[in-house]
């Protein structure tokens, strides 16, 4: 794991994520062992549970590390995040979190100096398929941000397109690795080709494509700057829009029903008065990417040349499945 030489003044965080006996503390400790990470900046090493495995902090080359420990959700508050770095002095963080805590409750919860510069998963091959699904909206809450996974004690006999697609239905830029037994790792290869053409001059969008696509250009907007496409959307519009905009996307579900979300892009036509919310439109356009107050920054702003009224999809509701 390489030391970030960021000169930015925040507070780096070092996220390391997954359920209780994943590899987890194993990792840290030889994270925290190498010099190439710690050569002898001061660090508060936090952890939020505490498995069968302990930190051996004799071994450790630096005298530099700082553990603190928080047992309960009600804990991690900015104020005690800030008191605990003040009282160590310390000038980064290495977090070990709960498996069961919603990570959205620790970005909103750290300080606004602290900002995550690597977030990592760690996951038992052995046990994961049964936590997919019995738990299914805290394994899509890690993955949904994580920059790696490690799936760690993964056998020849698993099969790899299982996990791939377990990951790549919630991310498809998480980098993936298997981590066998003897130590040997294998990052994961499998190609993930979109299933539409990026490079048609018109990217037409089945309905079962929307939640693909809709992450993809999120992710990679300025993939789709330039391009024109048609897709059938829900149109969404406010008081608030300035005249000539409206929203259209669909819902869609990532695990469960109680995470379907309204997913949009902003549109920008000269007849959007002419709209009404909850209208099934067959829209076509081309995306522009630029600032736009619905993002809070740049976002694919589609210019509408194209809009037909037609009928609901048979499954309203998007999946990546």
């Amino acid at each position: 794991m390489a030391k970030n030489q960021n000169p930015s003044p925040d507070v780096p965080v070092y996220l390391f994520t997954g359920f209780l006996e994943s590899g987890k503390t194993k990792f840290i400790q030889g994270t925290l062992e190498d010099k190439r990470f710690n050569s002898g900046e001061k660090t508060l090493l936090l952890l939020c549970e505490e498995g069968e495995e302990e930190y051996d902090m004799s071994s450790y080359p630096f005298k530099n590390i700082s553990l603190r420990t928080i047992e309960d959700p009600s804990e991690f508050t900015p104020e005690n995040l800030s008191k605990m770095l003040a009282e160590t002095g310390a000038e980064r963080v290495v977090m070990e979190y709960n498996g069961m805590w919603l990570l959205k409750d620790m970005f909103n919860n750290i300080p606004e100096t602290w900002a995550i510069y690597q977030e990592m998963m760690f996951v038992d091959s052995t046990t994961f398929l049964n936590y997919n699904a019995n738990m299914r909206s805290l394994v899509v809450d890690k993955l949904n941000t994580c920059d790696l996974v490690v799936f760690n004690r993964f056998s020849k006999d698993f099969d790899k397109m299982e996990f791939h697609k377990i990951v790549r239905g919630v991310s498809r830029r998480t980098d993936i690795a298997y981590e066998y037994e003897n130590g040997q790792v294998e990052y994961d290869d499998i190609e993930d080709p979109l299933p539409f053409d990026v490079n048609a001059d018109v990217i037409s969008l089945q309905d079962t494509d929307f939640a693909l696509w809709y992450r993809d250009i999120m992710e990679e907007p300025q993939k789709y700057n330039g391009k024109t496409i048609k897709f059938r959307g829900l149109v969404a519009m406010d008081q608030k829009f300035p005249s000539g905009m409206f929203a259209v996307g669909r819902h869609v579900m990532t695990c469960c029903v109680e995470d379907i979300t309204y997913c949009c892009v902003v549109a920008e036509w000269k007849n959007s008065a002419a709209l009404k919310s909850r209208q099934w439109v067959n829209v076509t356009g081309t995306i522009e990417v630029k600032r736009h107050k619905l993002y809070r920054g740049k976002g694919p702003v589609l210019k509408v040349s194209d809009v037909v009224l037609t009928s609901a999809p048979e499954q309203e509701v998007a999946t990546f499945y």
